[in-house]
């Protein structure tokens, strides 16, 4: 079952880079996708920790253990889940294109099937190389079919993403050096056992640390390195800002928690500057994600600047549950990916159907819509309320993991003042978001939004997917929260 879900978006966009098909084919992959998907979810048994529905073959190469295998927990179902419904989503805003549509498709695609792969891997080098795979369409539809300073946003994001994932690389050699040569492999659930059972000593652990919370952290914008983000996403056509913000970004909080958390747990504790230890700062950085790139969000006038922007802001927060290095913490943080994922693709969603009727997004030219594009007036509001943290969504469940989290028993002192300053967050969040919805579609119309069209049929639908699956993981968080407990409580042994 796993390799059929990764191999459907890949021999549908081959099909149609070879010519056969059209539209219709990749929306028909994208639901078979989600069928999937469910399929996987609802046989996935919640007790169980470690991998299930595995699949591998014998070492590819004489005397190295290196194979394809495949095989999902509590943890990689919900990032599945999360690739397959944006997926949907993203396959119905596909723009209408004279020429090159089919390579426009089928590269969609591919971003969703690196995604998948990654979250599907149990193999440390497949890991690594379907992410790559999924960043090498999204330079170039950025480059090909965006908008703006595409150009310039696309070599931006082509650098920054280039140098982190070298260095990314860098961390998976130097923490497999550091293991004892009898031990060394690239299967991550031998590897998790490893890390069980503390194989690498607390004096060893700084190094990889850093190389690997630098890599993961430039492909996940962790400040400072998240200047490429919000021009990458106001640039991308709206499927790519979709895919790229909501799913591939998760691909380095996956990374933190299958790899650093449980290989390198006490390089937090470790003083790397003076008194302060790596957690420390790591809280520093994520507070640059909190406040200053909150601030920056508000000052934005476009709003396709301001959500990739709270994007990066968002972050902040994931990396707050993360540094708790309590199950608490991580358990928010866990369910902060699937909720930001679904909440800000509906946002640019929206945006990119925006910008198709009137062709800019800034606010001053914006207004009154809701009387015009009710369905995606209702629709914006509804993730930018969960982006908010508004209770009912799945978002304000995860944010206050984490905030419960910041203030466990063993938090320390310094800890809990970042949790306190993060807590600002909320209320920066809640200015940019009610600011926009304010601007675009309160107010009187102007003459441009007064003719503009609603969604209407399948892509009404989709769009529908995340709001809608947002409120589900608020009402019943526990729900989700029973898929990742084992899986994390495993990480944290």
């Amino acid at each position: 079952m796993l390799t059929t879900l990764l191999l459907i978006p890949i021999v549908t966009a081959a099909a149609l880079f070879l010519g056969f098909g059209n539209r219709t084919w990749a929306k028909g992959s994208a639901l078979l996708q989600l069928a999937l998907t469910l399929a996987l979810w609802f046989r996935y048994d919640q007790a169980k920790a470690g991998y299930q529905f595995i699949f591998e073959t014998n070492p590819l190469f004489p005397g190295v253990d290196l194979r394809y295998s495949v095989g999902v927990d509590g943890l990689s179902l919900v990032m599945l889940l999360l690739t397959a419904l944006v997926t949907v989503t993203a396959v119905w805003f596909l723009p209408q294109l004279e020429k090159r549509a089919n390579l426009f498709d089928g590269s969609v695609l591919l971003i969703s099937a690196g995604a998948t792969g990654a979250f599907l891997a149990k193999d440390l080098f497949f890991f690594y190389a379907f992410h790559e795979l999924a960043l090498v369409p999204t330079f170039l539809l950025i480059g090909l079919f965006g908008s703006g300073e595409r150009q310039a946003a696309a070599w931006k994001i082509t650098i920054y993403l280039g140098v982190g994932s070298i260095v990314l690389l860098a961390g998976l050699v130097d923490l497999l050096m550091a293991l004892p040569v009898s031990s060394r492999t690239f299967d991550l659930q031998a590897l998790q056992q490893l890390g069980a059972a503390h194989m690498i000593p607390a004096a060893a652990q700084i190094r990889p640390w850093f190389l690997l919370t630098i890599g993961f952290g430039t492909l996940i914008s962790l400040f400072p390195f998240h200047s490429w983000a919000a021009p990458a996403y106001a640039s991308a056509p709206t499927p790519v800002a979709m895919l790229h913000s909501g799913v591939l970004k998760k691909f380095g909080l996956y990374g933190m928690v299958r790899l650093v958390l449980p290989f390198l747990p006490d390089a937090f504790h470790q003083p790397v500057w003076g008194n302060y230890t790596a957690q420390d700062l790591l809280l520093i950085a994520l507070l640059g994600n909190i406040l200053y790139v909150g601030l920056v969000t508000i000052s934005q006038r476009k709003l396709d600047f301001m959500i990739g922007y709270s994007s990066v802001m968002h972050m902040g927060y994931i990396f707050l549950g993360l540094a708790s290095l309590n199950l608490a913490g991580l358990s928010g943080a866990c369910l902060l990916m699937f909720a930001h994922g679904l909440s800000v693709a509906a946002l640019f969603a929206v945006s990119g159907a925006l910008r198709d009727r009137e062709g800019s997004l800034n606010f001053d030219k914006l207004g009154g819509a809701s009387k015009s594009v009710p369905f995606l007036g209702i629709c914006f509001a509804m993730a930018a309320f969960a982006s908010i943290g508004l209770p009912g969504f799945a978002n304000f469940a995860s944010e206050t993991m984490v905030f419960f989290g910041g203030f466990s028993p063993g938090a320390t002192s310094f800890q809990k003042t970042a949790t306190i300053l993060a807590l600002w967050g909320v209320v920066i969040s809640a200015v940019y978001m009610l600011r926009a919805y304010k601007a675009v579609f309160l107010g009187q119309p102007t003459a441009s939004s007064a003719k503009w069209t609603d969604l209407a049929g399948g892509a009404r639908f989709a769009l529908a997917l995340l709001p809608l699956t947002l409120l589900l993981g608020g009402v019943f968080p526990r729900y989700f929260l029973s898929y990742l407990k084992p899986t994390l409580e495993a990480t944290l042994r």
